[in-house]
């Protein structure tokens, strides 16, 4: 009898514990505590108040993918963003985890963090509906998830993203004004299972099919990286090229490096906004290279940081943020403004979100590493 009565208390105390840990967000009328920073990603977006903690917290950021130069970028800005003097004050510890494609290692790195007490985890994810139980997890131990570029399919993460969708949809609609009767089309994709390339893909081939005209797209995936890509595309050009126009979501200096390899003409190009593809698009022009360079800066991983402090510290945000797209077109690229001659040309440009106060130079972020920490 004693021995049923000690394992009923402990059975009680266990829920009393795990009753205390579980801190579901309150949902609350808008608008968020910082509207500019914080906008929600439609008038249907709910509004989130979370319990209060006291400072400083200990948030962790746990990458997936870490062989490209944005993944690489994104890394640096976390930490010179958590070194920032207003931030570092804020934070207990900033850890870093790099886990590669591996999804069950990304989400074993997770319930690692969430079993050392972490506070908050930023995660840019391999795959948006493979980490359900680990959501659930963080949700009952009251870690506040945010979920960044890679976004989580739940409403129990906070996600923050630019509209990669549309980002593909400015891509068609480019090469459907230069390519007015359709053509041959190279599209050069990312990392596959990503949310990122799926949502990219699906507006780029929406806006081509809407068009009316017959587009012939080869696909290839690039995992926006210049090295990658360059040979992914190099290898396409001599199977089924010449192609009419190009779009890639990544490595977009490398794939101009391997039409200039291959004598191929200059043609119409949807990419992101590395400096290196900028450089070339400013200096190709006339010769036909006709760019649109918009894209994700690496810098989402600041707002997803700031973004996570707000929430630990009750402020109201949104559950999904809509950051805006760093967009600059053909007969716009200004040297010193929308790329750098003399910066790397790995370097991702239009990487600030000025409406949030987050704001960084090459040096900054080029001064941190990649490495786990």
């Amino acid at each position: 009898m004693k021995s049923m009565i000690r394992g009923v208390v402990a059975a009680t105390a266990f829920l009393m514990l795990g009753s205390a840990s579980y801190a579901e967000p309150e949902v609350v009328s808008g608008p968020s505590a910082d509207p500019e920073c914080f906008a929600p990603w439609s008038a249907e977006t709910k509004f989130y108040k979370f319990p209060k903690k006291d400072g400083p917290f200990r948030i962790a950021l746990a990458n997936g993918y870490i062989a490209n130069t944005w993944r690489i970028q994104m890394v640096q800005t976390a930490k010179a963003y958590a070194a920032q003097p207003d931030v570092a004050a804020k934070l207990k510890e900033f850890k870093v985890v790099s886990t590669g494609e591996d999804v069950p290692a990304q989400i074993s790195a997770i319930n690692n963090f969430i079993d050392s007490g972490y506070d908050a985890i930023i995660v840019n994810a391999q795959n948006p509906t493979a980490f359900a139980p680990v959501i659930k997890r963080a949700k009952q131990a009251g870690v506040v998830l945010v979920a960044f570029d890679n976004i989580l399919d739940t409403e129990d993460a906070i996600n923050v993203n630019v509209d990669q969708k549309g980002l593909g949809e400015l891509w068609g609609d480019w090469l459907v004004k230069y390519l007015p009767n359709g053509g041959k089309v190279l599209e050069v994709r990312g990392v596959a299972g990503t949310s990122v390339d799926t949502d990219r893909h699906t507006g780029l081939h929406e806006k081509l099919q809407a068009s009316g005209k017959e587009f012939k797209v080869t696909e290839v995936m690039g995992k926006w990286d210049d090295g990658v890509a360059q040979k992914v595309a190099a290898d396409a050009i001599a199977t089924n090229g010449p192609f009419d126009g190009i779009t890639a979501q990544g490595g977009d200096t490398g794939v101009v490096q391997a039409m200039i390899d291959a004598k191929h003409p200059f043609v119409p190009f949807g990419g992101e906004t590395e400096n290196g593809f900028r450089k070339l698009c400013a200096k190709h022009s006339a010769d036909g290279l006709k760019c649109t360079s918009a894209g994700s800066g690496p810098a989402q991983v600041a707002v997803a940081i700031k973004t996570a402090i707000a929430a630990l510290e009750g402020q109201v945000i949104p559950q999904e943020v809509k950051l805006p797209l760093a967009i600059t077109s053909d007969g716009e690229f200004k040297e010193g403004q929308d790329f750098f001659p003399t910066e790397s040309d790995n370097f991702f440009v239009g990487n600030s979100f000025p409406t949030c106060g987050i704001n960084f130079t090459a040096q900054e972020i080029m001064g941190q590493t990649k490495e786990n920490q």
